[in-house]
């Protein structure tokens, strides 16, 4: 049960927050008086993280396959029964693959795309409904420079392509279709990123905390504002 000083706080749901760029989210959002709702698939880092987080007046966590869309569904629910609302969404869940179209094994393909591309659309199926109702919201999506420009022999970079279409999609449905609503929609796509993500740890990337920084940007701007995308690479990055 929130306190009294909590119940108030927005809410953001965040997939793929028990490491990286989710859990550096989750912990700017706590500062910044948020309350968290997260979910991954590793459940005992979740719960370690919810417990820094202040416990479950403050952080919320629930094992989630963003593959398995009543996974999602549940995920959305523990944020409505738990904490009574549902602001923002951060669609974050990923995971990348080797370039080169001979290497990989399909599985690990297969797992990627629907990973990367099926998970962002099940979060967008089972928050929007929420969202729509309650006539104001906010999806945020991890896209990535990866997503702007091909990269020789990744299907990492095609799934990126497609998230960042898609989030430009939701946007324009949103303003066709439910035009009284205030949802809003941001595509961040950062460059090399210094996390977990990569089995030998990048030099000269981002920080995961510079990418929550710019998802905090997006969240705090006035609700008349639509910040539709941002871009950020390390300094030192060309491509």
């Amino acid at each position: 049960m929130a306190s009294d000083q909590t119940e108030g706080a927005p809410v953001l749901l965040i997939t793929g927050a028990s490491t990286g760029i989710g859990a550096a989210t989750a912990r700017h959002a706590v500062e910044a008086g948020w309350r968290v709702v997260l979910g991954a698939r590793s459940e005992d880092r979740l719960s370690g993280l919810a417990n820094e987080l202040g416990g479950e007046e403050q952080a919320l966590a629930r094992q989630c396959d963003v593959t398995r869309f009543e996974d999602q569904e549940a995920l959305v629910g523990a944020a409505r029964e738990g904490f009574g609302r549902l602001d923002a969404v951060f669609a974050n869940a990923g995971m990348g693959a080797g370039r080169g179209f001979l290497q990989e094994s399909v599985e690990h393909w297969r797992t990627m795309v629907e990973t990367n591309v099926l998970g962002v659309a099940l979060t967008i199926r089972a928050a929007l409904p929420h969202l729509r109702d309650a006539g104001a919201g906010h999806f945020v999506i991890t896209g990535s420079v990866a997503g702007r420009r091909p990269l020789p022999g990744s299907l990492y970079s095609a799934t990126k392509f497609a998230v960042g279409a898609m989030a430009e999609g939701l946007r324009q449905e949103i303003r066709n279709d439910l035009p009284e609503t205030d949802i809003r929609v941001t595509l961040v796509s950062p460059g090399m990123v210094d996390t977990p993500f990569f089995d030998n740890r990048p030099k000269n990337a981002l920080e995961d905390a510079d990418v929550a920084r710019a998802v905090m940007y997006a969240l705090s701007q006035p609700p008349h504002v639509d910040v539709n995308e941002v871009l950020l690479r390390p300094v030192r990055q060309a491509g």
